[in-house]
């Protein structure tokens, strides 16, 4: 089981044994239900979670009691609140399982040990923080200058799952359109989700 995320970090970086042996001795590994919120606002993100088995969406409520999909996470993809992590301060953001999840968990005192104890975790979580930028940055760039159509296609790039495993209204709030457009695009562009 934990070939998978060995697999994720030594993409960054090379790990020997004991190094390897280290990290997966700091992990801890939670089976969580569908349906099962693991930061809501207002609470410090206690967590930096690397999926092994799932589905899991980012949100956030809106001034009106939306709720905006952020971002989604599936097996292979960190998740956590990056800010209230780092910060230990009070988070902006929900994550919620949509799917039966497993996933392996470092709290911040097991990261700041794995840190101190294998240095060269700090050049794989520096990776896995630019690559989360890369990908906000580009989300909000194709939000500002795509049409609809644009960002659901970009949309079922970046996460080609996601269309056949969760509703589609939180598609339609992560894409900023209604369910009704998601149903639109997807029967009209379904040959190109195949």
């Amino acid at each position: 089981m934990l070939e998978n995320i060995i697999k994720n970090v030594t993409r960054f970086v090379d790990l020997n044994e004991e190094e390897k042996e280290r990290f997966t001795d700091l992990l801890t590994h939670e089976s969580v239900p569908k349906k099962t919120v693991l930061l809501r606002e207002g609470e410090v993100c206690k967590f930096e979670g690397y999926i092994q088995k799932g589905c899991l969406r980012m949100y956030c409520v809106d001034d009106k009691g939306v709720e905006v999909t952020v971002l989604f996470a599936v097996e292979d993809w960190w998740i956590s609140d990056i800010a209230s992590f780092q910060e230990q301060l009070p988070s902006k953001l929900n994550i919620e399982t949509l799917e039966d999840s497993e996933i392996f968990m470092l709290n911040p005192s097991t990261k700041e040990k794995l840190l101190q104890e294998v240095p060269k975790f700090e050049r794989v979580f520096r990776t896995l923080v630019q690559r989360n930028l890369f990908t906000l940055q580009n989300r909000l760039v194709d939000t500002i200058s795509k049409s609809a159509s644009e960002r659901y296609l970009e949309f079922i790039k970046v996460y080609p799952t996601i269309p056949k495993r969760v509703a589609q209204y939180y598609i339609a709030s992560y894409l900023g359109v209604s369910k009704e457009f998601v149903s639109t695009i997807r029967k009209r562009l379904g040959s190109k989700e195949k």
